[in-house]
């Protein structure tokens, strides 16, 4: 079984506020939207940050959505969501909100009541995945996926914990469901330990690392950066030089146009143009104030 090896490495040493409430590097830095990420799009990662006791909680008001799924996960503090179709909920330390735009959706996101109200530290990351162009235009849905039901699998040689979001990993199937072939896994690694990760050949690869430093084969790479492998071999091998966490995603890449302007993900320009006359016409439905 042939490794993948790293073909280019993305760092952005300079995070940016998304609302009030969320302090977020973009990890993939020029090479969101394009298609060295698919079928991902985008990611943000807000590092462990305190928070001030305050009444009013900090966050991101209504905005909308068209063409892709945005996908939360929750490391410190709670975030609470609501959006047009109905959903609403609070996730936390170890849960992830999956949502399905689609179609189209106006929500917002903020800390907890109860979080904005002691204060305290907040991290999280948020993940958008593409929608095959036939998906684009479905029904938006919502999955709230609790830490309990998200399986934890010890690594071997006790070398850390993967918890399988999506995708699978040792015949364990994760609980979210995907419009396209692809995993998400959280991973911690022990110091001075190694991982064998199996994933399929022709899948795109990478590995966002949010904290500690790992090295693979004689380099060495630290927080804050973004792996891309080859889409040939068939695992990588990651040792931890430190205690480390990150991200591996990878999953078949969707060879289709890509079209974006803000909150929209589409294929034509025409349809990034029809997304926003549909969104200030209300067809994206509405948020209470």
């Amino acid at each position: 079984m042939t490794k993948k090896s790293v073909e280019s490495v993305e760092f952005t040493p300079h995070a940016h506020w998304v609302g009030d409430g969320f302090h977020v590097l973009p990890l993939f830095a020029n090479k969101a939207f394009t298609p060295a990420v698919s079928p991902f799009l985008m990611l943000d990662y807000a590092a462990p940050e305190i928070f001030p006791p305050r009444e009013q909680p900090p966050g991101v008001g209504p905005h909308p959505h068209r063409g892709f799924e945005t996908v939360t996960i929750v490391y410190a503090g709670e975030i609470e969501h609501r959006d047009s179709a109905g959903h609403s909920g609070k996730i936390g330390v170890g849960d992830v909100q999956w949502m399905t735009a689609a179609s189209g959706i106006l929500h917002d996101e903020f800390h907890s009541r109860e979080q904005s109200r002691k204060g305290g530290p907040v991290s999280m990351v948020q993940l958008w995945v593409n929608l095959p162009a036939k998906y684009k235009m479905t029904k938006p849905s919502y999955q709230t996926l609790l830490a309990q039901d998200i399986p934890v699998i010890a690594l071997s040689d006790e070398a850390g914990q993967l918890r399988v979001i999506a995708g699978a990993f040792n015949d364990q199937q994760g609980p979210a469901r995907t419009f396209s072939p692809l995993s998400v896994w959280d991973v911690k690694l022990e110091v001075g330990k190694q991982a064998h990760l199996p994933i399929p050949k022709g899948y795109r690869t990478l590995l966002a690392l949010l904290e500690g430093e790992i090295s693979i084969g004689e380099k060495a790479y630290r927080k804050g950066e973004v792996l891309f492998f080859s889409d040939q071999g068939e695992h990588i091998e990651i040792s931890a030089k430190t205690q480390t966490k990150f991200l591996i995603l990878s999953g078949e890449p969707i060879n289709e146009p890509i079209a974006h302007y803000g909150p929209f993900v589409m294929n034509t320009q025409d349809e990034i143009r029809t997304a926003i006359d549909d969104f200030r016409r209300g067809r994206m439905g509405h948020l209470a104030a």
